[in-house]
């Protein structure tokens, strides 16, 4: 250390250099600190006016005409056992994931037959899906849209473990967990695992135990 102390004070530049170094240490950890502060932040005021558009006649009437866009309030998602209660918008994109939970355009909407997919965020955006790998066989999950409401129950793991009795984990390339099977009324909420990573995804199937098809109402 003395040596370190007596290298410093002789050579000016390294000084300088440690200051710096220092300081860009100084930013990255409090942009580390204040990043997640920040997208919940937005994700509240998103949330806020998203629930406002959730009850209005000209989203349920958008909803009817399968005419939804990118960013739309879709519906709300509820799970008791882990105290959510968020409004998940309509696409997966990073735009429409700011609302915390986004639905993938490309599978049933919310209580039709068929798998109907909802990706979220662990980490920020209000981190709706933090703890989905602490969901039990049985647990409710319910789906509140403009035009109806339906429940479905958390299915066993295919593997399950003491540590995920429900859940269970897939590389970020599988998009097998959302393929279609029109005979069942099937959820699948998605997640990127671990937390903090996008190097898996952790992976949550419900099957529908109540509530009418959103095309009928």
């Amino acid at each position: 250390m003395e040596g370190l102390i007596r290298f410093l004070r002789g050579h000016r530049w390294a000084r300088r250099s440690l200051s710096v170094t220092s300081i860009v240490l100084l930013v990255a950890a409090l942009g580390l600190l204040g990043y997640p502060a920040f997208t919940n932040w937005q994700h509240d005021r998103l949330q806020s006016r998203l629930r406002n558009n959730l009850n209005s006649e000209a989203l349920a009437q958008s909803y009817r005409n399968r005419n939804l866009k990118d960013g739309d309030a879709l519906t709300r998602i509820k799970i008791p056992a882990l105290g959510v209660d968020t409004v998940v918008v309509e696409g997966t994109t990073p735009s429409a994931l700011r609302a915390g939970a986004g639905h993938y355009p490309q599978t049933p909407l919310p209580c039709d037959a068929g798998n109907v997919a909802i990706a979220g965020h662990r980490t920020t955006y209000g981190k709706p899906f933090a703890n989905i790998d602490q969901l039990k066989p049985g647990d409710s999950i319910i789906l509140a849209t403009p035009i109806g409401t339906c429940t479905y129950e958390v299915s066993k793991a295919p593997k399950p473990t003491p540590e995920l009795a429900a859940a269970f984990v897939v590389q970020p390339t599988d998009f097998s967990v959302i393929a279609q099977d029109p005979s069942k009324s099937e959820l699948t909420l998605t997640s990127c695992h671990p937390k903090g990573s996008a190097a898996q995804r952790i992976i949550i199937r419900a099957e529908k135990v109540s509530g009418s098809a959103t095309a009928s109402g």
